[in-house]
């Protein structure tokens, strides 16, 4: 692991009866990145300094500025890895950022959002039980970057069962945009893929999945009434408070298992 990614902290340790020592503490670091599009300031994000490719393809495929990797012309990371350069095979037209504040943990900025065709209904999702438990059992596994510090979040991409990539950030966001832009970019059919995400999930996480075109969202926390209301509008299976021993559907029957 890049040790750059984790410092170790000097702190007071409080006991119940008020006596104090001097203790130690290892604590994920904070990376600033901004990105351009067509030369246009587009995002400044707070996330890991890790996979910053994949999370600016996938948040272009989240935000819907893009349909696929054939989109992106070239991204290009500066020295520094601070600026990423986009240049995609189209224009965006812009708008203005919406009002809402995202639940983003990270305070990501967004300067604008690109107008899009809208959202699809997600193709009918397949899958079996075992799946579903096997990820919970790999997320149990955990990752060096969380055991060390428990300051970030995973993201798994997994097609058929079988986990093809990971992701941590300090942001929930970033960690499903990475995971969606591993598929991206490396031609892995997103409408055949499912994500499992260590957060609760609330409505902008579910609008995500859906931009992406990601028919299975699993998640080892809660969603929110509105997120599960959106996941049956468009089709999308939401599983949560998954577990190795159990999971729960909150928008349907199961139908999609086998």
């Amino acid at each position: 692991m890049d040790q750059n990614l984790i410092y170790q902290l000097d702190t007071i340790v409080v006991a119940p009866d008020g006596r104090r020592k001097p203790g130690e503490a290892e604590a994920a670091s904070e990376h600033v990145l901004d990105v351009l599009v067509n030369e246009r300031p587009a995002y400044r994000m707070a996330c890991t300094k890790t996979f910053l490719k994949e999370l600016v393809a996938g948040r272009l495929k989240t935000d819907g500025l893009i349909r696929d990797s054939s989109d992106i012309y070239q991204i290009i990371l500066c020295r520094q890895e601070r600026e990423a350069s986009v240049f995609l095979n189209h224009e965006v037209s812009w708008e203005d950022a919406p009002a809402m504040e995202p639940s983003c943990c990270t305070g990501n900025r967004t300067y604008g959002r690109a107008g899009g065709e809208g959202w699809r209904k997600l193709p009918h999702a397949v899958y079996q039980p075992d799946w579903i438990f096997g990820l919970a059992e790999e997320f149990r596994k955990g990752t060096e970057l969380h055991d060390r510090t428990g300051g970030v979040h995973l993201c798994m991409l997994a097609r058929e069962g079988r986990v093809v990539f990971k992701a941590e950030d300090i942001g929930r966001h970033n960690a499903l945009d990475k995971a969606v832009g591993h598929a991206l970019l490396n031609g892995i059919p997103l409408g055949e893929c499912m994500l499992f995400t260590s957060g609760r999930v609330p409505e902008d996480m579910v609008e995500k999945v859906i931009a992406a075109g990601v028919p299975v969202l699993v998640s080892k926390s809660v969603p929110t009434k509105e997120s599960v209301e959106l996941a049956g509008e468009y089709g999308l299976e939401l599983i949560c408070r998954a577990w190795p021993d159990r999971f729960e559907i909150f928008n349907g029957a199961g139908d999609g298992m086998r």
